[in-house]
C-alpha cells in the first residue's frame, strides 16, 4: 500500500491530466437502509452490454460490508433532508404544462408526420448517451449568480445519464453552503458528506466500500451530499481533489453541482472536468454578465471554452429578452448555447419528477446531456 505522501502526489498528478483506468463494476446497495423512491424515467428496452471494460464484475456476498471508517473519526448521525413540519407545507406537485397544451399536442401528432421524425431523433440521442467510456467523465455545473437553475440543471443531467447509461452515475454536491441537490433528487436522509469522504477515501477501496458512504438514487445513480443542512460546512480544494480522483474510476459519468463562481472549489472543479456547464438566467443582466465571463475565459486554455455549454434558463413564462438573438451573441464567444424552457414543475421547487415535466423540458434536458457528454468525450 502506498504511503500518504506518495498517494497525494498521485492525486495531484491525475487531476492535471492523468487517466486512471475506469473499472466497470456493478453497483451494490449501501449498507444503510434503502429508500423507496419513484423511478425517474420509464424502463428502457434492454440494450446491448458495453464491452469497453475488460475487468469482470466482482463476486458479492451477503456477509460483505463496506470498510469501516477510521477509529478516530466519529460516524455522523443520519439526518432528514427536510424537516417533517416543513415537508407538510408542500403542495401537490404541478405538471410542467397545462392539460390544454398536452391535449393539443396529442391531436397535432395524430394528424402530422412528425412522430416518426421524433422517434428517429430520440434514437440518435440515446446512441450518443450510451457511448462507452474508458475513464470516468466528470462534468462540472456552475453559475455566476444564484437563482440561475444551477442545481436544477445538475439534477436533470444526472437523472438523464442514469436513465440511459448502464454504468454507475455519480452526483456530487460541491456546494456545501446549504445546497439543495439532495432535495431536488428526492433523497430522504443524509449521513456522509463530500468533506467527510475526503478524510476516509483510500486508493485500495472497492466500489462496494465506496457506496456504503453514498445515497442511492433511482436507477444506477448515487449521490454524495455537500452538507447535512447546516451552515458552516467547509470543503477545500485538497479534499475535493482527493475525492474526485479516487471516485473517478468507479463511475462512468460524474456530475458535480459546484459553488457559484469565483469560489475556489468551483474553479478547481471547472479546470479538472472534461466538460463544463454554465447556467445563466434568461434575463438581460444575466446575459450581459455571462458575456463578460466568457470574454475572461478567452485567456484560459482553448479547450476550456470549447468544452463549455451555456444554458439559458427561463425563470419566467415570458422572458424579457430575445432568446434567439441572445444565443447568437453568446455563441460568438466560442461556446455551445442551449435553452431550458420555463416549466411549472421545476419552478415550484422540491423534488423533481421527470414524469411531470413538460415535453419541451424533457427534450431540452436530454439534448443538453448528449451535447455535454459528447464534449467530455473529446477531452482526456
Amino acid at each position: 500500500m502506498p504511503n500518504g505522501d506518495n498517494w497525494q502526489s498521485d492525486v495531484l498528478r491525475d487531476l492535471r491530466g492523468g487517466t486512471p483506468q475506469y473499472q466497470h463494476q456493478q453497483p451494490v446497495p449501501p449498507q444503510q437502509p434503502q429508500q423507496q423512491q419513484p423511478q425517474a424515467y420509464p424502463d428502457l428496452p434492454p440494450q446491448h452490454q458495453q464491452q469497453a471494460y475488460p475487468d469482470p464484475p466482482p463476486q458479492h456476498h451477503q456477509h460483505q460490508h463496506h470498510q469501516a471508517p477510521p477509529a478516530h473519526r466519529v460516524t455522523p448521525d443520519s439526518r432528514p433532508v427536510l424537516d417533517k413540519r416543513l415537508a407538510a407545507a408542500a403542495l401537490k406537485p404541478r405538471r410542467g404544462e397545462a392539460f390544454g397544451v398536452r391535449a393539443l399536442r396529442a391531436v397535432r401528432r395524430t394528424v402530422s408526420s412528425s412522430a416518426a421524425r421524433e422517434v428517429a431523433d430520440s434514437a440518435a440521442t440515446a446512441e450518443v448517451l450510451q457511448q462507452a467510456v474508458t475513464t470516468g467523465r466528470q462534468i462540472a455545473v456552475t453559475s455566476i449568480r444564484g437563482g440561475s437553475g444551477k442545481t436544477t440543471v445538475a439534477a436533470l443531467l444526472g437523472a438523464t445519464y442514469a436513465h440511459y447509461r448502464q454504468d454507475p452515475v455519480l452526483l456530487v454536491e460541491a456546494d456545501p453552503a446549504l445546497g439543495s441537490l439532495p432535495l431536488r433528487l428526492g433523497a430522504e436522509t443524509l449521513r456522509w458528506t463530500t468533506g467527510d469522504l475526503a478524510g476516509l477515501v483510500e486508493p485500495q477501496m472497492s466500489l462496494l466500500d465506496v457506496t456504503g458512504y453514498l445515497v442511492q438514487l433511482p436507477g444506477n445513480a448515487w449521490l454524495l451530499p455537500g452538507s447535512q443542512g447546516r451552515v458552516g460546512a467547509m470543503l477545500d480544494t485538497t479534499g475535493y481533489e482527493r475525492v474526485m480522483v479516487s471516485l473517478r474510476r468507479f463511475f462512468g459519468v460524474t456530475v458535480v453541482d459546484c459553488e457559484t463562481l469565483p469560489a475556489e472549489v468551483a474553479r478547481t472543479a471547472l479546470s479538472a472536468a472534461q466538460a463544463r456547464v454554465l447556467t445563466v438566467p434568461a434575463t438581460l443582466e444575466g446575459i450581459a454578465s455571462t458575456r463578460a465571463v466568457l470574454e475572461w475565459m478567452r485567456n484560459l486554455p482553448p479547450h476550456v471554452l470549447a468544452s463549455t455549454v451555456v444554458v439559458l434558463t427561463e425563470v419566467a413564462p415570458h422572458p424579457g429578452v430575445d432568446l434567439g438573438r441572445a444565443t447568437r451573441e453568446l455563441t460568438e464567444a466560442g461556446v455551445t448555447v442551449r435553452v431550458l424552457p420555463y416549466d411549472r414543475h421545476l419552478a415550484s421547487g422540491g423534488t423533481i419528477r421527470t414524469d411531470l415535466l413538460a415535453r419541451a423540458t424533457r427534450h431540452a434536458a436530454t439534448r443538453l446531456a448528449a451535447d455535454v457528454f459528447q464534449l467530455s468525450q473529446k477531452q482526456r
